[in-house]
């Protein structure tokens, strides 16, 4: 019984450590709602404004500066949505949202992202239109596994989706719109309805 005891309390200290040294997983449904603030936006630029749009979308153009729009309304949705379901869990389960590891975590995340939107627009001014969706994705990915290490939810698996669906998207072009309504979408739904209900449902 002793020995028991020793096993479940070193087993606790670790749970704890860990815990200590990582950001508190996201909540489930703020996965499904960015899920579905995506597919609404892009269904809204494909709607309004890419099926008027002939030939390419140029970095000067209005129909340009109307799509970056629609992309920024998502993320601050998407964004606000998550701080607030996680800051409503962290309360629930009495742990801090805002600490060292979480800047370490922010840092990890927007290192690649930012990267990868610089290049994209960098690609985009030099009229390389092709890989923009399946650059969107690659990165988003790798920005998601290189913050996997300081938060306990298996956002990793979403890293690697992503990248896996910009790598397929890159070998098929013509399809960039429904691989970023599949990664940025319904690859979202999936992963945060399994998040929702692994974890009670928060």
């Amino acid at each position: 019984m002793d020995s028991k005891k020793y096993l479940d309390d070193i087993s606790q200290i670790k749970d704890m450590m860990s815990r200590s040294s990582r950001f508190i997983s996201l909540s489930g449904l703020s996965g499904i709602l960015a899920g579905l603030y995506a597919i609404v936006g892009a269904f809204v630029a494909q709607m309004f404004i890419i099926k008027e749009v002939e030939g390419h979308i140029t970095l000067h153009s209005w129909s340009f500066k109307i799509i970056v729009a629609i992309l920024i309304t998502v993320a601050i949705l998407s964004i606000v949505t998550a701080y607030l379901l996680t800051t409503r869990k962290a309360k629930k389960n009495n742990e801090k949202i805002w600490d060292k590891t979480t800047k370490r975590l922010l840092i990890n995340f927007l290192v690649p992202l930012v990267t990868g939107g610089i290049y994209i627009l960098i690609k985009l001014n030099s009229q390389h239109y092709g890989l923009t969706a399946s650059l969107m994705l690659i990165f988003y990915g790798l920005a998601l596994i290189n913050a996997s290490k300081y938060t306990i939810g298996n956002v990793k698996y979403l890293g690697y989706g992503q990248i896996i669906l910009g790598l397929i998207c890159a070998a098929l072009p013509g399809y960039g719109f429904w691989f970023w309504v599949l990664g940025f979408g319904i690859l979202h739904i999936v992963y945060g309805t399994i998040m929702y209900f692994m974890e009670g449902k928060v």
